[in-house]
């Protein structure tokens, strides 16, 4: 058996190193990413997926799924490739408040099908990311310190196994396997489609108010005293952009899950600090949930890091302003808490969150640019060593990075586990394996 049977096999197209396109399939959605993969599956159907999964597993080959390419991280080596972008079934049932959604649906089509009827999903800053990619990650985005981990959403997953079986689990038919999907990646098994509980939201206020770079340290202190008294209602980011050919700029996201009226309330702070660049806040259509963070919507060479944050006081705010963005594109921090550090007793493997802030540090992955990103994002994670507890979420790793940041001993162990006993011949391999 060669990789060339693999034509035989799938309805969908296969792609082979000397093809044509064969290097445009492999991209990721990071450009800096490269994907040497030993040949690309596009799955026509669920059917197709179980056929590549059995051809792998006689062939002693690993598969790796991927809808996107968001959270790519490389080290895929000789593997196949599965794109699942053609699975892209939305189905909402609206008095069920579940959407079911294909395993290569984006966050914007849920949004865009479920928001017209008062309802959202635990949907993340970028409509073009995947839902099975994000949700098995766990998923953190705009209403988790209302609603928790996107992961924890979850009430059924179609999938096939390392034999290449189809199944469907839920908490009841398979509680390991369904602990381990939510939050724990794909190294599980291969999703063709999940079921996710929908939430009500009657209205959505937010926007993003930018003011110039000599404003920022008003503006931290209007975030954390923002912060410290929010309810789970209201999510508040803070970043520090240095746009290439720009001038530095700082600017709130925001994103409340009420009144309009309620909302200006509780950032009433805001209008204490004067010449606002630009104020976008008002009431957002749950379809346009994306236009708040504004990110980027097609693939760009980036390099980003994570660290979750112990606390932000004075003196780690005068850390993080003590030296200029540049060479970073953006220093971001994201208030979490709330549900988020109190998972419930159906949580999945992505746990708790206990510490309050995330710092993202966001930089240009061109080859000029390359070293000094790292540099500098070393740099202020060195500044903020005091602070950063030394865990990442599942969902925001990079290149580089191992699953064993995401997960406390006893969680990792348990995945290790189940990892051996659902797939002993490692037929699947996650962006970031657990044994990784």
């Amino acid at each position: 058996m060669t990789i060339n049977d693999l034509r035989g096999v799938l309805k969908g197209r296969v792609l082979l190193p000397d093809d044509d396109g064969f290097e445009q399939a492999t991209t990721a959605w990071n450009l800096t990413v490269r994907q040497p993969v030993a040949a690309v599956a596009e799955a026509a159907d669920a059917d197709d997926v179980a056929a590549l999964v059995r051809y792998a597993r006689r062939a002693g080959m690993t598969v790796t799924a991927q809808p996107s390419g968001h959270g790519a991280s490389g080290d895929v080596e000789g593997l196949i490739l599965l794109r699942t972008g053609l699975l892209n079934e939305v189905e909402v049932r609206a008095q069920e408040r579940v959407v079911r959604v294909g395993a290569g649906v984006k966050w914007g089509q849920v949004l865009a099908a479920a928001g017209p009827l008062g309802l959202t999903g635990l949907a993340g800053s970028a409509p073009g990311v995947s839902v099975t990619g994000y949700t098995l990650g766990g998923g953190v985005g705009w209403f988790s310190r209302k609603h928790g981990f996107a992961s924890d959403s979850v009430r059924a997953i179609d999938i096939v196994d390392a034999d290449g079986e189809p199944g469907r689990v839920t908490a009841e038919s398979d509680p390991e396997l369904f602990w381990a999907l939510r939050g724990g990646g794909g190294d599980f098994a291969v999703v063709t489609a999940l079921e996710l509980e929908l939430y009500p939201v009657p209205v959505l206020y937010g926007g993003r108010v930018i003011w110039s770079e000599h404003r920022t340290r008003e503006v931290y202190d209007a975030f954390l005293e923002i912060t410290a008294e929010a309810p789970r209602e209201l999510s508040v980011w803070i970043n520090r952009l240095q746009p290439p050919g720009a001038s530095p700029m700082v600017t709130l996201d925001l994103a409340y899950l009420g009144e309009a009226a309620q909302g200006q309330g509780l950032l009433a702070r805001i209008d204490k600090i004067e010449g606002a660049i630009s104020d976008s806040r008002g009431v957002v259509p749950v379809a346009d949930l994306g236009t708040i963070a504004a990110e980027p919507t097609d693939p760009a060479p980036s390099i980003a890091r994570a660290e979750l944050l112990t606390g932000l006081d004075p003196d780690a705010v005068e850390l993080l302003l003590a030296k200029p963005v540049e060479p970073l594109i953006n220093v971001q921090i994201r208030h979490l808490g709330g549900a988020l550090a109190e998972p419930g007793g159906g949580a999945g493997a992505s746990g708790a969150v206990a510490e309050p802030y995330l710092l993202g540090l966001l930089g240009l992955g061109l080859p000029h640019a390359a070293d000094a990103t790292r540099t500098k994002q070393a740099e202020v994670a060195a500044d903020l060593k005091a602070y950063i507890s030394g865990r990442t979420p599942y969902t925001l790793l990079s290149p580089g990075d191992t699953a064993a940041q995401s997960f406390s001993g006893s969680a990792l162990a348990r995945l290790r586990e189940i990892k051996r006993a659902r797939d002993p011949h490692n037929v699947f391999r996650a962006n970031y394996p657990v044994y990784g």
